[in-house]
Formats: C-alpha cells, sequence, structure tokens
C-alpha cells in the first residue's frame, strides 16, 4: 500500500478525534464561565414561576446569584424559595428574594418596582421571561383579550425595563435580557394580536439598545420557536407533511426549557445583542420575508388554506 495513503488514513481519524475533543473542551470551559458570569450579581427574573423561570433559577442560584423571583403567587414563589434551598449549599449561595410581580394588573406595577429595588439597592441583571400566548381568528378576539396581551407581553415588561433603568444608568452597568417569540421577527396566521405584541417589545428593546450603550448597559434579545418541557423527547412524525406544518408544529421545533436556560447564560457572558434559537427553516422564513415578501406571504395563505381543509375534514 502506498505510504502517504496509509499516513492519511491514519491521520484522518486522529484530526477529527482532536478537533471534536477541542470543541468539547471549549463547550465545557464556556459553560463554566458562564456560570462563574452571574456570581454575586443581582438578578432579576420576571416569572420565575414558568417552566424557564424554575430552571433559570435553579441554575443562577448555584452560580451564586443574588436572585430577585419575581410571580404572581406568594405560595409559589415561597415554595420556589424552599426548592431552591434545599437543593444548594447555603455556604455558596444566597437566599432568593420574593416579589408579586403581575404584568396583567398594571396598576400594581409601581409598588413592584420599587420593591424589586428596594431588595438590594441596586440590580445587575434583568430577564424578562414573562409571555401570554393566544391562538385565534382574529375576528373572534375581543379587544379586552387584545389589551390583556399587550400588557403581559409589551406595556409590562417595558414599563419594568423604565423603572430600573434609572438604577442602572446611575451605576452605568447593567443587562436586560428580553426572552421573545421567534413571532417578534416572523408574523404568522391566528397570531395576530400575539404576533403584534412581540414585534412591539421586540421594537422596544431593538430601539433601547442603542440609546442605553453609552451608559454601559447591555441589551439582549433571543428568539425561540417555542419552550416546551416535553421538546427535548423524542417526538412523533407530524401528522401532515406541509410546509405550514414544519413551520409551525411545536413539537419538532421546540426547546427544552434547559437548552433556554443555557443559552440564556451564555448570552449573558458573552453580550450577544441577538440570537435567534430556531432550526433552519424558521431562519429561511425570516430571510423570506425580508427579500421574497410574496412567496413568504403566498405560503401563508397556502398554509391558511390548507388548514381549513383538514378541519372540514
Amino acid at each position: 500500500m502506498d505510504p502517504v495513503w496509509m499516513t492519511t488514513v491514519l491521520l484522518v481519524p486522529c484530526i477529527v478525534v482532536l478537533t471534536a475533543g477541542f470543541f468539547y473542551l471549549y463547550g465545557v470551559i464556556v459553560g463554566l464561565l458562564s456560570k462563574t458570569s452571574v456570581r454575586n450579581k443581582v438578578v432579576v427574573l420576571s416569572d420565575a414561576l414558568s417552566g424557564l423561570g424554575k430552571e433559570c433559577a435553579s441554575v443562577f442560584h448555584k452560580g451564586g446569584a443574588r436572585l430577585i423571583l419575581c410571580g404572581k403567587s406568594w405560595e409559589k414563589l415561597e415554595e420556589l424559595a424552599d426548592d431552591l434551598a434545599n437543593a444548594s449549599d447555603p455556604s455558596v449561595t444566597f437566599p432568593p428574594k420574593l416579589v408579586l410581580l403581575d404584568f396583567g394588573d398594571m396598576d400594581s406595577m409601581p409598588e413592584a418596582i420599587a420593591e424589586i429595588l428596594e431588595c438590594y439597592g441596586c440590580l445587575d441583571i434583568l430577564i424578562l421571561n414573562s409571555s401570554m400566548k393566544v391562538k385565534a381568528p382574529a375576528q373572534s378576539l375581543s379587544l379586552e383579550i387584545d389589551k390583556l396581551l399587550m400588557d403581559n407581553n409589551y406595556f409590562g415588561p417595558v414599563t419594568l425595563a423604565k423603572g430600573v433603568l434609572p438604577s442602572m444608568i446611575s451605576r452605568r452597568t447593567g443587562h436586560l435580557l428580553l426572552v421573545n417569540s421567534i413571532q417578534g421577527k416572523l408574523a404568522v396566521p391566528f397570531r395576530t394580536a400575539y404576533s403584534a405584541s412581540k414585534h412591539a417589545v421586540q421594537a422596544f428593546f431593538d430601539c433601547l439598545r442603542a440609546e442605553v450603550e453609552e451608559y454601559g448597559i447591555s441589551i439582549s434579545t433571543i428568539n425561540h420557536t417555542f419552550i416546551s418541557s416535553c421538546a427535548s423527547e423524542k417526538t412523533v412524525a407530524a401528522s401532515s407533511k406541509s410546509i405550514w406544518s414544519l413551520l409551525y408544529t411545536k413539537k419538532p421545533l421546540g426547546i427544552s426549557p434547559a437548552e433556554a436556560a443555557a443559552e440564556i447564560m451564555k448570552t449573558l457572558n458573552n453580550k450577544k445583542k441577538e440570537v435567534i434559537i430556531a432550526p433552519s427553516l424558521p431562519k429561511v422564513a425570516i430571510y423570506a420575508r425580508s427579500f421574497f415578501p410574496n412567496v413568504f406571504f403566498a405560503v401563508m395563505a397556502a398554509g391558511v388554506k390548507n388548514t381549513a381543509v383538514s378541519d372540514k375534514m
């Protein structure tokens, strides 16, 4: 056998193994650095009771963050705080502070913001992960539902961000991280009010990013397809093979709370301005909306017609 060929055959597997090992070590190191990046930092979770909120609370608590957990139920917040205390070493962690926060009740926001600022006198990181979802034809939604969606998905997060910004500006440091749906980038049928609220909050933080950069404040947005506890499990094949089903079937496109929390930690560490967590097809759809709008609109309309036909069968 040719010595050169033999050398190549032996070297290629070695190079592959070494490369894989390098990327594995790099991932481990980045993960460790991400966890230490929140140590002693004051971190606010706007919805600590959701699946993502609980996962973030666990990760940040173990990482040594000074947590302020917000939610609508005081009993559930106390239960979460007890779970965190029981699962951690009290010598290297801080007992979380609890604040009642309901974006659906805008009248209570000033008091909640004041309470958040009183917990430690300042804050370093605000994670806005609250969300309200509605799926229905536009004509079937009342104006009250539209307003409730805007309160939860836009006015609430914006009010909280504005409330803590003066403290961050005075200290010339801080990080606001918005966990948003990919529908803040891509509008799809039967999500009119929801998508509108997500577009609005996305635009607000995109504008705010440039306004506060001179004060040393970072703004990050993470757009995901869908967060589900079963996203990491093996999903069944979609019943329909149309483009519509591939774009909007939740199961194959969803991510788990653990995956989302890991991405949040990574984003806080590298201060990346925008992250999109999605398979290739939704990303292609975003670009298609910008560069080939007529094609995109045709696909959306075809999807609605396919759905109507399926419902009649």
